[in-house]
C-alpha cells in the first residue's frame, strides 16, 4: 500500500535531526456493507498464533470440521500505514505501523505468493543495497506471524522516513510469504517494538535513530482516528499522526501519565500491567500477577483478554451471550445496549468509546463486542515474556499513546479539541495518479466521523445462556479530527495508506 516522495528544504535538515517528526496517517477502512463477521475470528486468530495461544481454527480442526486456515484479514477495518524510502535511488513504499513487532520486512519484486498489484521493493535497482552474505549462506530467514509467514534474505541499504535516515539499516528482502498474508497496497512491517524481540536480530529503525541521536527524545507517539463502518466513507482514509522524537501537544489534553514496561530489563514488547477494567461503571475482576500482563500493539484491531477477564467483563454486560462455533471467544449483547468499558494500567481508568465496542450486528438485534479471549483454552502459561492481554486499536483510539524508550514506558493522555473536532469531509484522502491516497489537510482541518452502523447480519451464532436482560439506548459515536500539523516548519509531503490486513496481526 508508491507514494509521494518526501519533500524536505534543505535549509530545515539541520531541524529535522533534532526536532519530533509529525507524520500523518492514512487509515483503511473497508468493512463491506454486504460482508460477514468472519473476518474477526480470523483476525482473533493471528493474534493467538502471533503470541503463542491456541487458534479456534485448530480447535475447529480437531473436532473435524473443515475450515480455512486463517492468515492475514486485511479487507476490514483496520491497520495504520506510513511510508518508508529504501536505496538508492530511493524507492517509497507503505508499511504498517506495529509496536507489537521488531522487523522491518518488504516484499521483493522476485516475490512467490505476492499479489500482482504488491507494490514491491526492487533490490538490483538501489545501487547501495548490500547482501548479507554469511546469514543467506543457508536457506534464508523466515518471520512466523502466526497462521502466515514471511521468507527472504538479509540486506542492509538507506532507509529513511520523514527525513529521518539509517544507513545503513538492515531489513528482511521477502521472496516469499504465505497465501493471501499480502492484499493490496502494502510492502511489509516497519516493526516498532525492541531489538529482542527481532527475528532477524537487526536493530529496529526506530531504536537506531535514538542511537544515533537523531530524535530529540528517545519517544514516539500515535494519534490514531475512527472510521465506524460509515458506508460514506472511502477505502483509505486519513489515519491521525505518528510522531518520531516526541509528542504533539496540539493532540492531547493534561499531562501524559507514564507507565514502566513490567519487561524493562530487557524489554521485548510494549508490555504493561492491567490493574483494573470497569464495565458500566462498575469493577469487574481480572486475574492479577503475571495474568495481568498486556502487550500495547498498534498492529491489532481488537483487545484480546485472558479467559476468565473476557467472561467476566460480559457478564457485566446487560444482556450478553457467548458465541460458539466458528465465532467461540467472542461474546455478544443487544445491540441497543451501550457497553461502557475504562481500562487502567496502574493510574487512571480509560473509557473506551461504546462504537469501539460494537463490531455489528449477528442476529436478532444482538452485537458483537471488541473483547474477545485471546487464550482459548491453550496451555501457553502467563509470563515468561508471553503477554495474557493484547491491546490494540480498540482501546488506543481513544487516547493519545506515547511510547518511551528511556525509562522503557508507555504513556496515555487524554485526546484534547484538536483530536476531537470535527470538520472537512468524510474521503477527505485524495488518491493520486498512482493510486497512493494523500492526506487531504492543513494545520486546522479535521474530518468528521459518522456514528456506527451495522454490519450484515450473521446467523446460528448464539448460545441460549443469557448473562444479564436489561438494555439501553446506543451512544452517539465519538467524533475524531485529523490535522495535519506542521513542527518547527518542517514541510513533509508524506503519503500513507492502510493495510487492515494487519488488523490483528502485525
Amino acid at each position: 500500500m508508491l507514494y509521494s516522495s518526501l519533500i524536505l528544504p534543505l535549509s530545515l535538515v539541520g531541524i529535522a535531526l533534532a526536532d519530533p517528526i509529525t507524520i500523518p496517517l492514512s487509515r483503511r477502512s473497508n468493512i463491506r456493507q454486504d460482508g460477514s463477521l468472519r473476518h474477526f475470528t480470523a483476525a482473533a486468530d493471528h493474534v493467538r498464533a502471533k503470541y503463542g495461544y491456541t487458534t479456534l481454527a485448530s480447535k475447529l480442526r480437531r473436532r473435524g470440521q473443515t475450515v480455512g486456515i486463517a492468515t492475514i484479514n486485511q479487507n476490514y477495518d483496520s491497520s495504520y500505514l506510513g511510508t518508508v524510502s529504501v536505496g538508492t535511488p530511493a524507492q517509497s513504499f507503505p508499511v504498517v505501523l506495529d509496536t507489537g513487532s521488531s522487523d522491518l520486512w518488504l516484499a521483493s519484486t522476485s516475490c512467490s505468493g505476492c499479489p500482482q498489484d504488491t507494490p514491491e521493493f526492487d533490490p538490483s535497482s538501489s545501487s547501495t543495497l548490500k547482501q548479507n552474505t554469511t546469514t543467506n549462506a543457508g536457506s534464508g530467514i523466515e518471520i512466523q506471524y502466526g497462521s502466515g509467514a514471511v521468507k527472504g534474505t538479509l540486506a542492509s541499504d538507506k532507509v529513511s522516513m520523514a527525513g529521518l535516515t539509517i544507513d545503513p539499516q538492515t531489513f528482511l528482502v521477502v521472496d516469499e510469504v504465505s497465501s493471501q498474508l499480502l492484499d493490496g497496497n502494502v510492502t511489509g512491517i516497519l516493526g516498532l517494538a525492541f531489538q529482542n524481540l527481532a527475528s532477524t536480530g537487526a536493530v529496529p529503525f526506530w531504536q537506531a535513530l535514538i542511537s544515533d541521536g537523531q530524535l530529540s527524545s528517545p519517544e514516539m507517539s500515535f494519534f490514531l482516528t475512527r472510521f465506524v463502518d460509515d458506508e460514506n466513507a472511502l477505502t483509505e482514509e486519513p489515519g491521525g499522526i505518528f510522531t518520531l522524537g516526541g509528542t504533539n501537544s496540539s493532540l492531547f489534553t493534561g499531562d501524559i501519565e507514564y507507565q514502566n514496561l513490567v519487561n524493562s530489563g530487557a524489554p521485548t514488547f510494549w508490555m504493561l500491567s492491567v490493574s483494573g477494567v470497569t464495565v458500566q461503571g462498575n469493577s469487574v475482576s481480572i486475574p492479577t500477577g503475571d495474568s495481568a500482563q498486556a502487550a500495547i500493539d498498534t498492529g491489532t484491531t481488537l483487545i484480546g483478554a485472558p479467559q476468565d477477564a473476557a467472561k467476566a467483563i460480559w457478564a457485566a454486560v446487560p444482556g450478553s451471550q457467548a458465541l460458539t462455533g466458528e465465532y467461540d471467544g467472542f461474546y455478544a449483547f443487544p445491540c441497543s445496549t451501550t457497553v461502557n468499558v475504562s481500562m487502567a494500567f496502574g493510574g487512571s481508568s480509560w473509557p473506551i468509546s461504546p462504537d469501539d465496542m460494537n463490531l455489528g450486528v449477528i442476529e436478532n438485534n444482538m452485537c458483537m463486542g471488541g473483547i474477545f479471549v485471546l487464550d482459548l483454552g491453550s496451555s501457553v502459561s502467563s509470563g515468561n515474556g508471553n503477554p495474557s492481554w493484547v491491546v490494540g486499536d480498540t482501546f488506543l483510539k481513544n487516547v493519545y499513546s506515547v511510547f518511551r524508550a528511556s525509562p522503557a514506558s508507555v504513556g496515555f493522555a487524554q485526546l484534547s479539541n484538536n483530536a476531537g473536532t470535527p470538520s472537512g469531509t468524510i474521503g477527505s484522502a485524495t488518491v493520486t495518479g498512482t493510486g497512493v491516497p494523500l492526506p487531504s489537510a492543513s494545520g486546522s482541518s479535521a474530518f468528521p466521523l459518522q456514528t456506527s452502523s451495522p454490519f450484515a447480519r450473521l446467523t446460528g451464532a448464539l448460545t441460549g445462556t443469557n448473562t444479564a436482560t436489561s438494555s439501553s439506548s446506543h451512544a452517539d459515536a465519538v467524533r475524531l479530527a485529523n490535522p495535519l500539523t506542521v513542527s518547527a516548519g518542517l514541510f513533509v509531503s508524506f503519503a500513507a495508506s492502510v493495510f487492515s490486513g494487519y488488523f490483528v496481526l502485525a
